[in-house]
């Protein structure tokens, strides 16, 4: 008699699930955000298409150079300055959503090529989705500074976690990753608000 492992289809099924759950989500995590430093912290932990962007950075910092992660704070410097300031991004909510592929098809493409990523190129396009996120946090906050501290701390976990974590996995689990973003953020952008 054959032994049957299931250990083949466990990639698959997660995929499947996770984006069963997403499919009934909207893509906006944003509303006002000023209600201190918890509240801070956990959104970026529980707004869906920020949590996926995070794990992508930590994910291409992991695959590619970790030298991306100074282009992450850039962006996240920029783009949060930009709009506690009043800057606006005609489609940012969309375009939020698809820095969450972008960043799952960065880590494809790199690992099909055959000539080494082009680092300023990478930092660049993570530097302006990370931007346009922050661009939506700032837009939200009220001027709090602990709300601000709060949402870096946990951005800085997510990111972290994610990098640390895919840094030691086998390669396929950042190609699974990869793959799953790279379909996740389609489905934000499309799904319902």
């Amino acid at each position: 008699m054959r032994s049957l492992s299931l250990r083949p289809l466990l990639l698959p099924v997660a995929a499947g699930l996770g984006l069963s759950l997403l499919s009934g989500l909207p893509a906006q995590a944003h509303s006002v955000a000023d209600a201190g430093f918890g509240t801070g912290f956990s959104h970026p932990l529980t707004g869906l298409d920020h949590l996926l962007l995070l794990v992508g950075v930590g994910g291409v910092a992991a695959f590619i150079d970790r030298s991306v992660l100074l282009f992450a704070l850039v962006g996240a410097l920029a783009g949060g300055a930009l709009g506690a300031a009043g800057g606006q991004l005609p489609g940012a909510e969309l375009l939020a959503a698809l820095t969450v592929s972008a960043m799952g098809i960065v880590i494809l493409a790199a690992q099909r090529s055959h000539r080494g990523p082009r680092l300023g190129l990478i930092g660049s396009l993570v530097t302006l989705a990370v931007a346009i996120h922050a661009l939506l946090h700032g837009q939200e906050a009220s001027g709090t500074i602990t709300w601000w501290l709060g949402a870096g701390l946990g951005s800085t976990l997510a990111v972290g976690l994610s990098y640390g974590l895919l840094r030691q996995a086998p390669i396929r689990w950042t190609i699974g990753v990869a793959s799953l973003l790279s379909v996740a953020g389609v489905v934000l952008a499309v799904a319902p608000a």
